[in-house]
């Protein structure tokens, strides 16, 4: 017989239909004349309960069934008389397809803690804690793609192999095929690359900005949605080696219109997972309501559902680096020495916290900041006539921080070429970005969203390792 799936099975009402249904067990309780047992296919959030008769042959095939053990049950579709559900499956046969030793598997029928479960990455996946995760991240995935098809863009693969480093911060993966044990010298006794796969030095790559830009300036609007790869020897809540970015890039868009589409995108998502992901977010909003049932009314974070409504609902502030310091110098926080990092003056880079303060308390709002000191940014940013800052934008979210940093792109030969050559960036190396400005050259804009960021505000967990499926952080390469 033909499987149903849980999620179809709970809107069905043709009571007394004959189905199947397979998935995992969650849990199972027993009395004298009947058993229960919670299963679920990953479908949906919510389990699907079997009402199991207490006989001899169902008694020996009970002594099988145990929390994480896999079924195949056929059964009548009966309506419920329990509460917490409208139907439940009445069994007729019952199949273990996969046992689960109870002394073995530890993911029992308990709460456990999200430290405990990165250590089970590989079952994980059957919390509901994660395979919610895993759901809304399928559906912001899909949401990403939807949204720019939707207004004409092109989806671009960019290198995961790369020559260049897109950000200049010299912090990327080597990619070679040399032999570690006998690295070949030149006479001066550096790495002879020549022998290496590429012929020259490759790495992974930190970002497909670059190269998307070269297809910007013939497809007009495209994006990227890639692995990118920063080997920062970070361990904090907020860092990954290995994570996901979504790079739009588009010719004749200025700052302005590069802002007004980054906030349209963002929206775009959030209405989109609310709209699509509700079970698994109330489920979120829930957990972490119990999560922070304990801290002062304060600390707590706002509410899920309310949060993502919060941001849905008002327009961004829009505000220049400049502006944004002298708030900062002004506010208490930062006159008491409550930051960690206490600001100065401009040209102080700024961290999650100045960045949480405009959100949280001064705008109350999502913020752009704008107009950046040019020292503190990328090159290939456009330099503004002041001859100080450059025409940067990053989206800052509540809880979060920074989600989202663009810029528009320079797009004057003479002035990138300056730039590269006052950051002792390797010419050589990036000739081909440099001759882009040379041919058609036009006013171009683009940003990048860190993705696994996205689906921490959207999820409301607090450290990036739970929201990717396989986290890579420093000395953690275990699954």
């Amino acid at each position: 017989m033909k499987r149903t799936e849980i999620k179809e099975i709970l809107q069905c009402t043709k009571y007394g239909t004959f189905i199947n249904v397979k998935g995992w067990v969650r849990t199972k309780r027993a009395s004298k004349n009947v058993a229960f047992i919670a299963l679920n296919d990953g479908s949906t959030i919510k389990n699907i309960q079997l009402v199991v008769e207490m006989n001899p042959e169902n008694d020996k095939i009970l002594n099988h069934i145990h929390t994480g053990a896999a079924l195949s049950v056929d059964g009548l579709l009966q309506e419920s008389v329990g509460s917490g559900q409208k139907v439940d499956v009445f069994t007729k046969n019952i199949e273990v397809l996969g046992e689960a030793n109870p002394d073995e598997y530890p993911l029992q029928p308990k709460k456990h803690s999200l430290e405990f479960l990165r250590e089970k990455a590989h079952l994980r996946f059957r919390t509901n804690t994660f395979s919610g995760i895993a759901r809304i991240r399928h559906s912001m995935i899909f949401g990403v793609h939807k949204f720019f098809t939707e207004r004409g863009f092109y989806n671009i693969h960019t290198p995961i192999i790369t020559g260049s480093d897109a950000e200049g911060a010299g912090e990327m993966f080597q990619v070679t095929t040399l032999n570690l044990s006998d690295v070949p010298k030149t006479e001066n006794g550096e790495v002879d690359y020549k022998n290496d796969f590429f012929g020259k030095v490759a790495n992974l790559t930190v970002s497909g900005q670059l190269e998307g830009e070269l297809a910007a300036l013939a497809l007009s609007k495209i994006y990227t949605f890639g692995p990118t790869f920063r080997a920062e020897n970070s361990n904090t809540s907020r860092h990954l080696s290995e994570f996901w970015m979504i790079e739009p890039e588009m010719a004749f868009y200025d700052l302005e219109d590069n802002m007004n589409l980054a906030e349209e995108m963002l929206k775009y998502l959030l209405k989109y997972a609310l709209d699509n992901c509700r079970d698994d977010l109330d489920f979120l909003s829930k957990r972490l309501l119990d999560e922070e049932k304990n801290k002062k009314a304060e600390e707590r974070s706002m509410e899920l559902i309310e949060k993502l409504k919060f941001v849905l609902d008002n327009p961004f502030a829009r505000v220049t680096y400049t502006e944004a310091i002298d708030i900062l110098l002004k506010s208490k926080p930062n006159k008491k020495k409550r930051f960690q990092y206490v600001i100065k003056g401009w040209g102080d880079d700024l961290q999650s916290e100045h960045e949480r303060y405009l959100v949280e308390k001064h705008f109350k709002r999502p913020v752009i900041l704008t107009d950046y000191p040019a020292s503190i940014k990328a090159f290939y940013m456009k330099q503004n006539n002041d001859g100080k800052t450059v025409r940067a934008m990053d989206v800052l979210f509540p809880q979060i921080g920074e989600i989202i940093g663009g810029s528009q792109r320079e797009d004057n030969y003479n002035k990138l070429y300056n730039r590269i050559k006052e950051l002792e960036i390797s010419e050589k190396s990036m000739w081909w970005y440099l001759e882009t400005r040379k041919f058609g050259s036009v006013p171009h804009s683009g940003f990048g969203l860190g993705f696994e960021r996205m689906i921490q505000f959207v999820t409301g967990m607090n450290n990036i390792r739970d929201v990717i499926p396989f986290p890579r952080t420093p000395q953690n390469l275990e699954f």
